[in-house]
């Protein structure tokens, strides 16, 4: 078969970029019908940054100090974005809030993945939470950004059982470890237009996601190779 177009990805990156390398690892596989046009950081030296330069992909530091204001740094990488053909947006660890200037321009065309089992617990230091709350479970979930943070139309989740021993560092390593296979999956089914949005809802072929939905192995995508 010819082959097909991919979908362009731009991912947003702050820090170590494990989630980045799931991408990039789904992508070489032919789990993953795209390809990462770009990969920013608001940080220079992020460790994201040499993951994308070890597979040949694009890097763009785009430091916060050189722009007046958020709004005029949302732009700025705005204008990045759509200047290397970018058509969805994936977080994974930038460590900003996004103000309307990105998400005007990319409308349910950014996708993030937060490490709890939102509504509970957004923002930062979930894991603490989860511990304190004393819940039985945590996971995480990939959802589309809206300009509330970490409010956005729910994807997919992954659970994980928090156990009486857990840390902090333990319960999160577990919660990374389904977070690398839920957010490439999420990004998928988004490639392959079976995602749609009825009310508050992501329908799935016009179906409920179901939450931890079993993820089975993929053949690779051989129309897209």
């Amino acid at each position: 078969m010819g082959s097909k177009q991919r979908l362009a990805l731009g991912v947003l990156v702050s820090g170590r970029g494990s989630n980045l390398q799931a991408i990039i690892d789904a992508i070489e596989a032919g789990r993953l019908a795209a390809q990462i046009a770009c990969v920013v950081s608001d940080r220079e030296g992020a460790y994201a940054l040499e993951r994308a330069e070890n597979h040949g992909i694009k890097t763009i530091v785009l430091g916060p100090a050189e722009h007046a204001s958020r709004e005029a740094y949302d732009k700025a990488l705005v204008e990045c974005l759509q200047g290397n053909g970018v058509e969805l947006v994936c977080l994974a660890g930038f460590m900003r809030i996004l103000t309307p200037v990105v998400i005007e321009a990319y409308p349910q065309r950014i996708v993030n993945i937060h490490p709890s089992l939102l509504p509970s617990f957004p923002g930062l230091k979930v894991q603490r939470k989860a511990l304190e709350h004393g819940v039985k479970f945590s996971g995480c979930t990939v959802h589309f950004v809206t300009e509330e943070v970490d409010a956005g139309p729910i994807i997919i989740q992954a659970s994980v059982p928090v156990l009486d021993d857990d840390t902090e560092e333990r319960l999160a390593e577990r919660i990374l470890a389904e977070e690398h296979k839920i957010y490439p999956q999420a990004l998928q089914w988004i490639a392959e237009g079976r995602l749609h949005l009825k009310g508050g809802r992501v329908l799935l072929d016009g179906a409920q996601i179901e939450s931890n939905r079993r993820i089975a192995h993929q053949p690779p995508i051989e129309a897209f190779m």
